[in-house]
């Protein structure tokens, strides 16, 4: 099927305004021409009743009055314009002239047939007289009983219609080819603006946005990103959908990186204990007839398969924790949770002071009591981790207006500023070589994170020398 209209918008406008201009013309000419028609008719119907009242009077001063004897001619023509049909019909008598200008002349009986088959009712027509053309024509009936008839050609009517009409032809015609001129250039410079934009997402479209990280995207230069105006709507949304766009894919990127060093990391602690597994299981192979050793070297890989085993166990919960994998929801007492968590750490870290400020009245949580516990076990063991003896740790519960809020605070040095912001990031370790001194292997408090978050909380960190605070906020 052919396309009626122009593809492109420009070229939508552009035929749009010309053909809006073109009606209007055609209206304009039209209405003009109907209204310039019914002047001119009524004008020369008005001088067609004036005519035929000369002609009345001119019958009443004959002899006969309205009707002559056959042998008398009729009035001569004064003051009738020129071409005028003036016709008395009496009985069997039937005259008509065409004068004008004081000249007189007999109608054709052809004209006459046709002039005498009009009703004589006082209403002027328009008929065709034959070869003298086309005429306004009037007849009535006189005091006397006869029928007079006068008739004005139209010809100067239709020759002004038709050089009216011929005008406003040509006048349409220039003015559509002038409009159709100044809307391309109009519209042109109009749609520059949408043009721009369309460039500069052009422009987005060719940068390599499929992998590594994403430069600065160019965007919508400022004046045209006006809200009053619709291209300023236009740019202003291609700007948010770019900022959107950006954001997106830096995350994209960021993630790619997380993963790749997660996967680097994961891959260094376990080739670590992997690699004391086989070297203690070789030194067996080789000295295996020393019982000393051989226990020794069990005992080894019983400690580093124990580590692994934590790690394995570590990474798998992360992943069930991203995955979305739904958690047990029971009533948790969190007091009881803390007072067993800091109870367990006095025991295995008491070079460390520990203290509590509980509420008087015990504070339940619905949630996983087991995974709410490892994350409070780890938070304990952070602080006694990168502290030194002697550092007093406190765990504190409150209630607040969105629910619970479990703080652990410590007196130490507080932490790197150049990690506390990685500090909930996996494989994040307080000292950049990867030695055991410190122990961990930076999951603690990535492991934290993922259980509050899959209890619809958060947490939060602060720290400054002197005063670490980690805050747990949990929905009651």
């Amino acid at each position: 099927m052919p396309r009626l209209l122009p593809a492109t918008l420009t070229g939508r406008l552009i035929v749009t305004a010309v053909a809006l201009v073109a009606v209007v013309g055609v209206g304009v000419s039209a209405f003009a021409t109907l209204t310039m028609r019914s002047y001119l008719t009524d004008r020369l119907d008005s001088q067609l009743h004036d005519s035929l009242d000369r002609f009345d009077r001119e019958l009443d001063r004959l002899p006969g009055g309205s009707r002559p004897p056959a042998s008398e001619p009729l009035p001569a023509a004064v003051g009738q314009g020129e071409g005028t049909v003036t016709a008395v019909f009496h009985d069997a008598v039937r005259r008509g002239d065409l004068v004008g200008d004081g000249r007189q002349e007999r109608l054709p009986a052809a004209v006459l047939d046709v002039l005498a088959d009009l009703p004589a009712d006082g209403r002027t027509r328009t008929v065709d007289l034959s070869r003298l053309g086309t005429y306004r024509v009037l007849a009535v009936r006189n005091d006397d009983g006869a029928v007079v008839v006068g008739g004005l050609p139209t010809a100067d009517l239709d020759e002004t219609l038709t050089s009216l009409i011929v005008w406003e032809g040509l006048l349409t015609v220039g003015g559509t080819l002038a409009a159709a001129a100044a809307a391309r250039v109009l519209v042109r410079r109009q749609l520059r603006p949408l043009r721009d934009v369309a460039a500069t997402a052009h422009e987005v479209s060719l940068m390599p946005l499929s992998s590594g990280s994403v430069l600065s995207t160019p965007r919508v230069p400022a004046d045209l990103t006006d809200p009053a105006t619709e291209v300023g709507r236009v740019g202003d949304a291609l700007n948010v959908l770019l900022d959107h766009v950006e954001s997106s894919l830096e995350a994209r990127h960021q993630s790619e990186q997380q993963v790749r060093q997660f996967v680097a990391d994961a891959s260094h602690e376990l080739r670590t204990p992997l690699a004391t597994i086989a070297g203690y299981t070789e030194l067996v192979h080789r000295t295996g007839e020393d019982p000393d050793i051989v226990r020794q070297a069990l005992a080894k890989v019983e400690t580093e398969s124990t580590r692994m085993s934590s790690l394995v166990n570590d990474l798998l919960l992360l992943a069930q924790l991203d995955a979305g994998r739904p958690l047990d929801r029971t009533d948790v007492d969190l007091t009881h949770i803390a007072l067993e968590a800091v109870a367990d750490r006095q025991v295995v870290d008491p070079q460390w002071r520990w203290g509590l400020e509980l509420p008087d009245d015990a504070v339940q949580v619905t949630g996983d009591a087991r995974r709410l516990h490892q994350a409070v076990t780890n938070l304990l063991t952070n602080a006694s981790r990168h502290t030194p003896p002697g550092t007093t740790i406190t765990t504190s519960l409150r209630r607040s207006h969105a629910g619970v809020a479990l703080t652990v605070r410590d007196d130490g040095p507080g932490i790197d500023p150049v990690l506390l912001p990685h500090v909930f990031d996996r494989f994040a370790r307080g000292d950049s070589s990867r030695t055991r001194a410190s122990g961990g292997v930076g999951l603690g408090a990535s492991i934290v994170k993922a259980v509050v978050e899959a209890h619809d909380g958060r947490v939060t960190v602060h720290s400054v020398p002197g005063e670490t605070a980690f805050t747990l906020y949990l929905p009651m």
